[in-house]
């Protein structure tokens, strides 16, 4: 395969994760078909850990109540539009503001959800750490969501409608989670400087993605 430099570089996309091994998974069947399985797996994953606590939320609120799965979701459907691209390069990959509302929505959603896990975390280190698991596994793979997210640049672009919509998404998601209650179970009560915190912490997290959004992409 031909990974020599294009000029996506010089139009400004995000270089976070560098354009030759953006291309080397996207391009090729075998590790864009386990980067999708990767993360249709981390779906059910994620279910998993909300399942105790889901008859207690409306229906129609999952989508809003389950960061991390929706995140790995739309990130598994964001991939799954190269399919059709497989054999050619990423240049070639579809384009239309369809595919560029969810591209944005699955970047936003994966560097939101990582940043706020990290922040989540760490707000109380004693009720996780040293929990192996419940510290160090939740908080690694929540941080991957953020390298991850930098792949769709490389094949998909963003509007301003696009980066509006994500914004109001992920802004009222943090009106569900702490004006109804409904934000991912936690070990510590949100009371005091705590919580104040918390809830200051998502909406500078949730800001900031949409922010790096309208940088890392190039314009529809």
């Amino acid at each position: 395969m031909d990974l020599s430099p294009t000029s996506d570089s010089a139009r400004g996309r995000s270089e976070l994760i560098r354009r030759r091994w953006a291309r080397y998974y996207l391009e090729n069947a075998p590790s864009l078909t386990w980067l999708i399985f990767a993360n249709v797996a981390a779906v059910f994953v994620g279910v998993h850990f909300y399942l105790p606590s889901l008859p207690e939320v409306d229906t129609f609120l999952w989508p809003l109540y389950m960061d991390s799965p929706v995140a790995v979701l739309l990130m598994a459907l964001s991939l799954a539009t190269l399919l059709p691209n497989l054999g050619r390069v990423l240049d070639e990959a579809p384009t239309n503001h369809v595919l560029a509302y969810l591209h944005t929505i699955a970047f936003v959603w994966l560097v939101e959800t990582g940043l706020w896990t990290a922040l989540a975390l760490n707000l109380d280190v004693g009720a996780y750490f040293p929990d192996a698991w419940n510290y160090f596994g939740v908080l690694s793979t929540h941080l991957l969501f953020i390298p991850e997210a930098y792949l769709i640049p490389h094949y998909g672009k963003t509007t301003r409608g696009a980066l509006a919509t994500a914004l109001v998404l992920v802004l009222a998601n943090d009106i569900v989670d702490y004006g109804f209650g409904y934000h991912p179970p936690l070990r510590y009560d949100l009371e005091g400087t705590v919580g104040i915190v918390l809830v200051a912490g998502s909406v500078v997290t949730s800001l900031l993605a949409v922010g790096l959004a309208a940088r890392g992409f190039e314009r529809l």
